[in-house]
This record gives C-alpha cells, sequence and structure tokens, in this order.
C-alpha cells in the first residue's frame, strides 16, 4: 500500500506543461498499477464521510470558474469499483467510523485534475472520499490510521489538498514565492519529516503564518489522511509553488 499526500493546486493544472505536472507524470509511471486508488478531496465536504459506490463510469464534476474553456471540456472516464468500497467500508466498521456510501457523485476536480497526469487513461479504479472541515486533523488523522488494515492489498491512498492554500493571496503574475508561504511550509516539512504528530495537529498555535497560509483547514485535512494511513518514513518528493503563494507538494508517507 502506497500513501500520498499532494497538493492540486489551481483547476488549470489539468492542462499546464511545467515542472510539477511533468512530475507527477512521472510518478505516476513508477506508481505502476495499483488494484484502486483511494482518494480523498478537499472539494467534497460532508457532516458523514461518506465515499462513492459505483461501478461505473463517473461524471467528471467541473466545480470552479473563471479559467479556461477547454478545462470545461475535460473528462475523466475513470470508473468505481463497489468491491473495492465495501472493503474499505469494512475496514472503517472495524475501527468505529461509519461511511455513508453515495451512489451518484461524480470525481470533483480535486481528483481528475491531479488523476490526468498520474493515471491518463483513466484505467485504475478509484474511490473517492469526502472531508469534514468541522472536525479536527487528529480525527483525520484517526481515518487515515484505519486504512492500515489494507496495507496488504495493493492500493494506492491520496489525500489530495493543499498546504499553503490561501487564495486571496495568489498573484496570478509572479514568479517568485512569497517568504510567509516558504517559511510556514519550512516548518510543516521538518514536522513532517520528523513524524512530530501533536505539533502538526497544533498547527494553528505553533506553525508560523499558519492563518494566512490555511485560513480555511478544507485543503490542510487531506494531509492527516495521508500521514494516517501511510507507515513509511515520510519523504518530500517534490516542492514548488505557483503564482506566489500556492504550495505544489507531493509527500509520501
Amino acid at each position: 500500500m502506497q500513501s500520498l499526500f499532494i497538493c492540486h493546486g489551481a483547476p488549470s493544472l489539468a492542462i499546464e506543461n511545467n515542472q510539477y505536472t511533468q512530475f507527477l507524470q512521472e510518478a505516476g509511471k513508477k506508481i505502476g498499477r495499483p488494484k484502486a486508488i483511494i482518494l480523498f478531496t478537499a472539494h467534497w465536504e460532508s457532516a458523514e464521510l461518506s465515499m462513492t459506490y459505483t461501478d461505473d463510469k463517473y461524471e467528471t464534476i467541473h466545480d470552479f470558474g473563471g479559467f479556461q474553456k477547454e478545462l470545461f471540456d475535460l473528462a475523466y472516464p475513470a470508473r468505481g469499483s463497489r468491491k473495492m468500497a465495501d472493503m474499505v467500508a469494512e475496514a472503517f466498521k472495524a475501527e468505529g467510523i461509519q461511511v455513508r456510501k453515495d451512489e451518484h457523485r461524480g470525481l470533483d476536480h480535486g481528483a481528475w485534475v491531479i488523476l490526468l497526469h498520474l493515471v491518463p487513461d483513466a484505467g485504475i479504479p478509484v474511490i473517492q472520499l469526502s472531508i469534514n472541515p468541522s472536525k479536527t486533523a487528529e480525527h483525520h488523522y484517526k481515518v487515515g490510521e484505519a486504512l492500515r488494515r489494507l496495507e496488504k492489498e495493493n492500493i494506492l491512498i491520496i489525500g489530495s489538498g493543499g498546504t499553503v492554500h490561501n487564495l486571496r493571496m495568489i498573484e496570478w503574475g509572479r514568479e517568485d514565492t512569497a517568504d510567509w508561504a516558504i517559511e510556514f511550509d519550512d516548518w510543516l516539512l521538518e514536522k513532517v519529516i520528523e513524524r512530530k504528530t501533536e505539533e502538526l495537529i497544533d498547527y494553528e498555535r505553533r506553525a508560523p503564518y499558519a492563518l494566512r497560509a490555511i485560513p480555511r483547514n478544507e485543503h490542510f485535512l487531506p494531509l492527516f489522511v495521508a500521514m494516517g494511513s501511510g507507515r513509511k518514513k515520510p519523504v518530500v518528493h517534490h516542492r514548488s509553488y505557483a503564482y506566489g503563494t500556492l504550495s505544489q507538494i507531493c509527500i509520501e508517507f
């Protein structure tokens, strides 16, 4: 079982050719062909942990506005897997975690923007799951831990979100990176590599520029799911930025 946290950046990442997209394409080749991809997305918020439940092809959800027209023409025709979803549900049940099965939801851009680069042929079944911003980072870590029960399965777990993700601080034409964004991620990645879980959970009080980097936690919580599900020593495989502050980071756990 592999566990990754991947920053999905802006929706336009789907059609960009740059250092980060090239990294994601190469990462996809190294990952190979897992049995399924279990993906937690910042763009599906629900009070109850929810997951897709279908064997059919997903609708591609274009849940954004103001971007290039060609983005709205893109489709990512991955299929789901009820068999794998049932295994995920059993893993949660064994840890006392309830999960709701959603037979109708498609894939939002937190999923397909990165999957277009990782698995361009859409040939690996995907199960997408929600996060709950009203619950703690510790809760999401425990959700990830429950998936360790599947560690003998050939699956890939992805937390799709962002570290520095403040849309009000984006500068579209800027090529360098703001010092405060670098300082926040320096702190974050140091704690991740050292597995200082308690300090990370308490990031709002301990991290420099925490509220500027993360004005709302929905993009940050998938990091804790990926961290909880992994058993390896964390490795930062990529780090770059777009538009002055928007993080583009990939961490393996």
